[in-house]
């Protein structure tokens, strides 16, 4: 190989960054597999050149810190492991000496330290020497001893991690797209170097203890798997391993491996760690690597297939997706015959075409991805009609340069597609309400002529017996769903403004609507652009849409067919006199810690008069976000713009002292 000197810089300063975004920032610009390749092209880079840059990640551990939190120097470095995809090469290290195999876990490495049996201190890996304090955040983990009967001086390192099925359910509730997680690594990343320990107690963080650093006093019998039990019996959770030599490390590694799929945390291979403890530590280190332990990463098993096709997928929103199609092959476990190409970025960088002889993976030993393409023929032609209604495609970037991505949309307003999404917004939970009622079931029901408009979703009851006999429902589902329409048809004039999807108008604005207009859906029908133009938060354009909309004929017969079948009810609006947030304008993002969700807070806010929308911008006053660390556009927006980001805290407190 002829080394390019620019192509090594170009390799260190792309890796560097990758790395600051990975440990100082919790987010991702690349995955594990572009990243190891990339790494391991340096480094054989480097061995043929004899030349290693400065900043070389092959010589550095981690990425500074930066941050507000406090920093704190590690009186014992922590180093990287070497590590190998090569079970012969794991069974290697092991050789004569009994080792202990178990699980890497993916998350933010914490060092904890326990003076007189109480916890007093918990920092980051950070850089591998310096790292920040977060012990107030330690202290609301879900399993941490605060107290514990050994009354020394304890020093140990464990992962701190968050469950998938927590990952999900938090992710799940956070409503601002631009603020979910990308998995669970970051979300714990971000939990635990949190300036708010509230937050880190909501995020439900859990601590997996794999190495004692310090006991003084204490025997061990020169064995690490003592010094784990050991930590167990002092309250700690401790990392699930296996004692192994050479002979039993393929079978320990393929029983690891097998339970990857089926196991609640997130993990991304093995670590190999000597037992005898004498004998680990006369090993030494090299300048980056300890000797007396080697981590594992799982080995992507790939296959190579031909490709035969590339569905486009239309989603509610006119976002088209590419689906590859290929000839199944066995992938760990289970037949493959399709991955998600995500997008035309994703499309145009493999070069794809039909007929293609590809190679695919299991990421993570759970979701197919394409991994390469052999052929190369980038042949493949983006269609120039939706698949669904015909109407006429075009291809959205977003972003510039490197971050640029390209997907493809549909144009027709009226694609089949997109009504359903207009659908699923009525019947959301933000709007009627229906339980129920997802948007598989609703394509369901449209296509077999039962739902036309809105107003058919109330007459439903008339399709019971055929709902019941129809592919995954049955007598008592179509009991429930009848049920669930009927207790929906119940509802205040604000759920009904909202399902309508006029233009600009969600929930908050609706409520301000209703407000104004006393509930009188009449009045709000009849109302004129001044009127409208004038009422807070509305303004001209909002008010054009709204009218515009009460003055389509199509969409007043639909909404005439539907007022029979509900009942409003009048709600009850608290004065806004006196309140200290009266038109002020908030955007909420992030997870909440003190109120139940987005919309209870929501609620408070426009009770008092003030608004809440989905998007900062100039008018925005505050957005609420307790998530000091968030790389969200939301908050980019905000500190661009000079909009101050308060916590729940300091809400209440605005709320709760004003004069």
């Amino acid at each position: 190989m002829n080394t390019d000197l620019k192509e090594m810089k170009d390799l260190v300063a792309l890796l560097n960054e990758a790395g600051r975004a990975y440990y100082a920032e919790s987010r991702e610009i690349m995955s594990n597999r572009e990243y190891d390749a990339l790494y391991l092209k340096l480094e054989a880079m480097e061995k043929e050149s004899g030349i290693v840059l400065s900043d070389s990640p092959t010589i550095h551990v981690g990425a500074e810190v930066r941050s507000d939190l406090p920093k704190v120097t590690h009186t014992t470095p922590m180093l990287s492991l070497d590590k190998t995809k090569d079970t012969a090469a794991l069974a290697a290290f092991a050789g004569s000496h009994k080792t202990l195999l178990s699980w890497k876990m993916d998350g933010l490495t914490i060092v904890l330290t326990y003076d007189g049996g109480t916890l007093v201190q918990a920092v980051t890996r950070g850089n591998g020497r310096i790292g920040e304090d977060v012990t107030p955040n330690a202290r609301r983990f879900r399993n941490v001893p605060l107290r514990i009967p050994y009354q020394g001086h304890l020093v140990l390192r464990g992962e701190a991690i968050i469950h998938y099925s927590d990952f999900e359910e938090i992710n799940s509730s956070i409503e601002d797209a631009d603020a979910r997680y990308k998995n669970p690594r970051n979300l714990c990343s971000g939990a635990v170097r949190q300036l708010n320990p509230e937050i880190t107690a909501a995020r439900r963080v859990y601590l997996y203890a794999f190495s004692l650093v310090e006991a003084p006093g204490v025997d061990f019998a020169n064995s690490r798997r003592c010094q784990l039990e050991w930590l167990r019996s002092q309250g700690f959770t401790v990392v699930e391993y296996r004692e192994v030599t050479e002979e039993t490390v393929p079978e320990a590694v393929a029983a690891f491996s097998e339970a990857v799929s089926r196991n609640d945390f997130p993990s991304d291979g093995l670590v190999a760690l000597y037992d005898d403890i004498a004998y680990g530590e006369s090993l030494g280190t090299t300048a980056k690597y300890p000797r007396n332990a080697y981590a594992f990463k799982w080995q992507d098993e790939t296959r190579e297939t031909i490709l035969r096709e590339v569905e486009w997928s239309p989603s509610r929103t006119g976002l088209i997706n590419p689906v590859a199609v290929f000839d199944p092959v066995e992938l760990e476990g289970t037949t493959v015959r399709r991955a998600s190409l995500h997008n035309v970025s994703v499309l145009r960088a493999l070069k794809l075409g039909i007929g293609d002889t590809i190679t695919v993976y299991k990421a993570n030993m759970i979701i197919p991805q394409i991994a390469a393409n052999l052929t190369g023929s980038d042949t493949l032609v983006l269609p120039e009609r939706c698949p669904v209604c015909g109407g006429k495609t075009t291809v959205v970037t977003e972003g510039e340069g490197d971050e640029a991505v390209m997907t493809l949309h549909c144009q027709n307003p009226d694609c089949q597609a997109k009504k359903i999404r207009s659908f699923g917004l009525f019947v959301s939970r933000d709007g009627m309400n229906i339980d129920g009622l997802s948007e598989m079931t609703l394509e369901k029901l449209i296509d077999r002529g039962f739902i036309r408009d809105v107003a058919d979703i109330f007459c439903l009851k008339e399709h019971e017996e055929a709902i019941a006999d129809m592919e995954g429902f049955g007598p008592q589902s179509a009991a429930n769903l009848i049920a669930a329409v009927d207790k929906a048809s119940v509802t205040t004039l604000t759920r009904l403004i909202t399902a309508l999807g006029i233009p600009g108008i969600g929930s908050a604005n609706a409520r301000i609507l209703c407000r104004h207009f006393q509930d009188d859906i009449d009045a709000l029908r009849h109302a004129g652009y001044e009127e409208l133009a004038g009422i807070r938060s509305v303004g001209p354009i909002t008010a054009e849409a709204i009218e515009s909309y009460f003055r389509d004929e199509a969409r007043m017969a639909v909404l005439d067919r539907l007022l029979p079948h509900l009942t409003i009810e009048k709600e009850v609006y608290p004065t806004e006199d006196a309140s200290p947030i009266a038109g002020k304008t908030f955007v909420i993002t992030g997870t909440l810690a003190t109120y139940a969700n987005r919309k209870a807070l929501q609620k408070v806010i426009e009770d008092l008069g003030g608004r809440v929308t989905g998007s900062v911008t100039g008018h925005t006053d505050y957005l609420i976000n307790n998530d000091s660390l968030s790389t969200s556009s939301k908050n980019k927006t905000a500190m661009k713009l000079g909009i101050p980001i308060i916590t729940e805290k300091e809400f209440k407190e605005m709320i709760d002292h004003a004069d």
